[in-house]
Parts: C-alpha cells; sequence; structure tokens
C-alpha cells in the first residue's frame, strides 16, 4: 500500500497521538534495519481489551530477550490502549463498546548508526495503532479451513514476539499461494506451529499442544485453552508431537489473537477426521466467547 494510500487511522508514536499518515520514524531505526524489536496484538472486545495483563508479561519476556528496556510501566500501557481503542471507535464514528478491535504494539531498540552489535542507551521507539478485527468467516466457523504443510525453516528463537518476521512471512505465503488459511510447520519430525497460529491436536477427546519452549511462541490462547479445557472437563496435555499423530488426529485447531479457535479439516489435501469441524472445537470455541464477554 502506497503511502498515500494508507487510512486515515489513529496511532501513537512516541509519546503522540497521531494518524498513519503522518507517523514518521527515522529510517535508522534499528526496527527498520534489522528487525530489532518486539510486538503484541491485543484483541479487544466490547472496549475492553481481552487478556490484557497476559500480552503486557509476554511483551516484557520478549523485551527481556532482547535487552531491550521496557518503555512503560502497566499502567502506562493500560493508559495508551485505552486512547488508542477510544481513537479507533471515533475513527468509525461508534462507541468503544459497539465495535471489537486489535491493538498492535511495537517497541523497537531505537535510533543509531548501523552496527550489529547492541548499542547501549537508546531509546526505544514505541508505535501502536488499532484496527478493527476480521474474524473468521460463517463458513470457515461451519465448515473449517484447509492448511498445508512445511519444514520449520525459522530461527531457534521463535518464543521471543520478534518484529524479524521474514521467516513467517515465507512460511504464511506458502499456503497463500495455495488458498489455504495456515501453513503448518514441522520441525525435525515433530509439529512447532503455524505460521502465526499455534496449533493443537484432538485425540480421544484430549487436546494436546507443543511444550511452552524456545521453538514455539507460547500464544495468550495458552492459559485460556487449558482453562477452557478444565472447565469442560476435556482432557488438556503438553509435549512433543509426532508429524503422524497430526495426520492421524481426530481434530486439529488453530489459535491466535484474531482467529480465536478454528478448526482444520483439510490438511495438505487430506480430510482431519470426519471432516467437518468436531465436539471438542465446538466445546473449546463456545467457551471463548463466554470468556469473551466475561
Amino acid at each position: 500500500m502506497s503511502e498515500w494510500n494508507l487510512p486515515q487511522l489513529p496511532c501513537y508514536l512516541n509519546g503522540e497521538i497521531t494518524n498513519l499518515r503522518d507517523a514518521k520514524v527515522s529510517v535508522m531505526d534499528r526496527g527498520f534495519i534489522f528487525g530489532d524489536g518486539v510486538y503484541e496484538v491485543v484483541p479487544v472486545y466490547a472496549g475492553k481489551p481481552f487478556r490484557f495483563e497476559h500480552h503486557m508479561a509476554r511483551l516484557a519476556r520478549s523485551l527481556g530477550e532482547l535487552r531491550i528496556s521496557n518503555p512503560m510501566d502497566a499502567q502506562a500501557w493500560r493508559s495508551l490502549v485505552d486512547k488508542l481503542i477510544a481513537a479507533y471507535a471515533q475513527s468509525q464514528d461508534a462507541q468503544p463498546e459497539a465495535i471489537d478491535q486489535l491493538v498492535y504494539i511495537q517497541v523497537t531498540r531505537g535510533v543509531a548508526m548501523r552496527d550489529h552489535a547492541m548499542v547501549p542507551g537508546l531509546t526505544p521507539t514505541v508505535f501502536a495503532t488499532s484496527n478493527g478485527i476480521t474474524p473468521p468467516t460463517p463458513a470457515q466457523r461451519a465448515e473449517g479451513v484447509a492448511c498445508v504443510t512445511a519444514d520449520d525453516f525459522r530461527w531457534k528463537k521463535a518464543h521471543i514476539k520478534s518484529t524479524s518476521l521474514a521467516g513467517a512471512v515465507l512460511a504464511r505465503q506458502i499456503s497463500a499461494d495455495v488458498g489455504a488459511a495456515e501453513t503448518v510447520m514441522f520441525r525435525d519430525g515433530f509439529l512447532s506451529e503455524g505460521a502465526s497460529a499455534n496449533v493443537w491436536i484432538v485425540k480421544d477427546g484430549t487436546v494436546v499442544g507443543v511444550p511452552k519452549d524456545n521453538l514455539v511462541l507460547e500464544g495468550i490462547r495458552y492459559g485460556l485453552i487449558q482453562q477452557l479445557c478444565r472447565d469442560a472437563g476435556i482432557g488438556f496435555d503438553l509435549r512433543r508431537i509426532a508429524r503422524s499423530e497430526v495426520f492421524a488426529a481426530d481434530e486439529v485447531l488453530l489459535s491466535n489473537a484474531s482467529k480465536e479457535i478454528l478448526a482444520v479439516t483439510l490438511l495438505d489435501g487430506h480430510p482431519v477426521g470426519t471432516g467437518k469441524p468436531g465436539p471438542i472445537y465446538a466445546s473449546l470455541y463456545a467457551g471463548y466467547q463466554r470468556a469473551k464477554q466475561g
């Protein structure tokens, strides 16, 4: 999208609320030069950030891994997000509680002459904006989605929610090229995650996910899905999952901020389970909606 075609959406940049067309960052910002930064995407339902404290905890963890100082405390982050929620709703001539949103937050190390080594004492660049959520369509909810598989060729620090996303972009394009919803990745024959979502399998009534280690991003929905399983009396386990187990699963699920929980019903052209969204998906999706309302 050309600069002059950017929408007039509100954003925050280094202390000021402005709009996307007017926001400017130095070409020597390390986020631009190296992808040296982290980000978070916070869903907002009825004007309220969903699992906000969990997002802030993960932001702090990612910043710590990259040795970037956190530029705000929890109260300041919440104040900023609330301002963006109101500003986006106003730009859409709506009340905040009437429109669901995704707030994007990005923190880079800051501006310095190009040098791979971390430059000490920089002021982090803070950018944030909000936009509407594009949820799965009713047809996708009813029928599930198709995915394809690929080797996980990304780096081994996937637990950092880094802005260095070239690997994820390439992985997602593999599925985009064939009209699929997501690329499910495997490392050394074991499930890791999707290009932009966590991946779960269901076998014999138990939801199984991969361990929370450096090879996957711990999605905010990890804890939520565990809680939803507990509430519904569904088994829950985290362990290494072989590729063969994924193709033999009763159900395969995706989770992220915009998809929430979504059923995969076709994988590399092969039906998953019955080829329709299954009962565990239905139970978790219903629980997710109740959690949003709460």
